[in-house]
């Protein structure tokens, strides 16, 4: 005797939950310019590494004497994979069957995704399309959408895995209800521009609701999320997604109680770009490329700037210093002055948290006119989430540099320095209370609009006050650690590397990565 004749019913089992909607579901998500789940995840890992827990889940359908007539797979795809060699967790929902709307063993399944990323210690990546629940309900074994899953709310290990281990979430397609919660439920998030929408309820739903009726794109299309803050970037298609994914996850550790990976590098601790020199203009008020000075002090081609079009006056993204990956923060200043709106707060408080949750330095350049003001600024309650921010900033464990570059007045200025900032400073800068044309115009009102000349004594009055603004004196009282020249900036930020790996070490207690000699 042997089990045979079972294991035959196993594999057939497998292969029946393998075909998703079938040829023609697949080809109608082909026909609207989408790839499948299974498509999906090979894209996104190693070839050949993924490994897919629950081969044979699916809904069953049985006739009146429990034989089986059939089966429909769950509409849920999960397991482990590598990239770039890192194990993670990957999991995403098949359209091809339901819209993704998820059957009952498609939701257990889901929720187990976070289970294994947190129990492993390794990334979670989702691959996200649907529309949520369904009121048509579950099969008559299978169970129902509406049933518990294991043995605790199904939101508590979402939460407990953003605190735990790296979150990524991309949208190929339509996400909404459920599955659009898990897409801002991370770290980082990436639609793909022209085919993919996030919506809380579809264009039905709004219709029958509000009477109101838009398209998905016009309701959640790309153009609306890459300002919304619901999602961190636009991808150009779902490949440009599974790599900025790839991308973003290469700065992080697996986990919050390993190190992020440091890697040996080819660019030189020491180069010093001479154009860091002229950056600055010497007009207070004229605009420059923030952006031009990222990529001249960090590793070559490293920046990875998240959320370009979100709160856009703050500038936040990943890089590498000598190998060692932090966070980078700058103001830029073609965007109102580089103040700090509502939105660049909210922001600027996301990333310094997700930098500290996984230990990872951050570098910031300081060019703070401080918070927007203005009717509509506070509408939007732009102190409120600014507090937020400099809250975030000072409660941070990581360490921390900031280089002043250019301006920094106000209480803003206070979300620029983490605990015992390393602060160096660049001749250019200028810091206080206020804006010098701000602050004369309001203190000097009447000596200047009793002047013969109120325009020249306006400028006599600034010109005068900037002078006593120089950074020389704070670096003779030790008020900045460093005065120095701008091309200096790399060396140094390198040389700070070097000496906070101490520090790094004691944050994680471990070691995971190899660090340069």
């Amino acid at each position: 005797m042997s089990w045979e004749e079972e294991v035959h019913e196993i594999h057939r089992r497998r292969r029946l939950a393998q075909v998703q909607g079938g040829e023609e579901g697949i080809a109608k998500q082909h026909a609207r310019g989408r790839l499948t789940i299974r498509e999906r995840i090979e894209a996104v890992l190693d070839e050949g590494s993924f490994q897919e827990q629950g081969l044979a889940t699916a809904i069953p359908e049985y006739d009146e004497n429990d034989n089986l007539l059939g089966y429909v797979p769950a509409n849920y795809v999960v397991g482990f994979g590598r990239v770039e060699g890192r194990r993670v967790v990957v999991g995403g929902e098949d359209f091809t069957l339901k819209g993704g709307s998820p059957n009952g063993a498609g939701l257990r399944k889901s929720i187990y995704a976070e289970h294994l990323a947190v129990q492993y210690k390794i990334p979670l990546i989702r691959s996200l399309e649907g529309g949520g629940g369904s009121v048509k309900g579950g099969g008559r074994k299978g169970g129902t959408v509406g049933e518990p899953v294991f043995t605790e709310p199904r939101f508590k290990i979402i939460a407990d895995a953003m605190g735990k281990v790296p979150v990524v979430s991309m949208a190929g397609g339509a996400v909404a209800g459920f599955p659009a919660g898990r897409m801002v439920a991370a770290h980082f998030s990436v639609m793909a521009r022209h085919t993919a929408q996030v919506m809380i309820g579809g264009p039905k739903l709004v219709e029958r609701a509000l009477g109101v009726s838009l398209t998905k794109d016009e309701l959640g299309g790309a153009h609306i999320h890459a300002k919304s803050g619901i999602v961190d970037n636009i991808a150009d298609d779902e490949y440009d997604a599974f790599k900025q994914v790839r991308r973003f996850l290469s700065y992080l550790p697996s986990s919050v109680e390993e190190r992020a990976p440091r890697i040996v590098s080819d660019d030189p601790v020491e180069r010093m770009e001479d154009e860091l020199l002229s950056v600055i203009p010497r007009d207070s008020n004229a605009p420059f490329e923030v952006r031009d000075i990222i990529e001249m002090v960090f590793d070559r081609d490293s920046f990875f700037e998240i959320a370009p079009a979100y709160g856009a006056s703050q500038v936040v993204g990943l890089a590498r210093l000598d190998g060692q990956p932090v966070g980078v923060m700058a103001n830029d200043c073609q965007v109102y002055a580089g103040a700090m709106t509502a939105e660049a707060a909210q922001k600027y408080r996301r990333f310094v948290e997700m930098c500290d949750t996984f230990h990872i330095p951050i570098v910031n350049f300081v060019d703070q006119p401080g918070f927007m003001i203005g009717p509509e600024s506070e509408r939007n309650g732009t102190i409120r989430y600014g507090m937020a921010a400099v809250a975030a900033a000072v409660q941070a464990t990581v360490p921390w540099a900031s280089i002043q570059i250019h301006k920094g007045f106000g209480v803003a200025t206070a979300a620029h320095y983490g605990q015992n900032a390393y602060v160096l400073a660049w001749p250019s800068v200028e810091s206080g209370a206020l804006p010098l044309e701000g602050g004369v115009a309001v203190a000097f009102h009447r000596e200047i609009a009793a002047a013969a000349n109120p325009e020249a004594k306006r400028q006599e009055i600034e010109d005068r006050l900037r002078q006593a603004r120089s950074p020389f004196p704070r670096a003779e009282s030790f008020a900045v650690h460093e005065l120095i020249d701008p091309r200096e900036t790399r060396p140094m930020l390198c040389q700070w590397v070097d000496w906070i790996q101490p520090q790094l070490e004691q944050l994680t207690g471990s070691v995971k990565f190899p660090m340069r000699p």
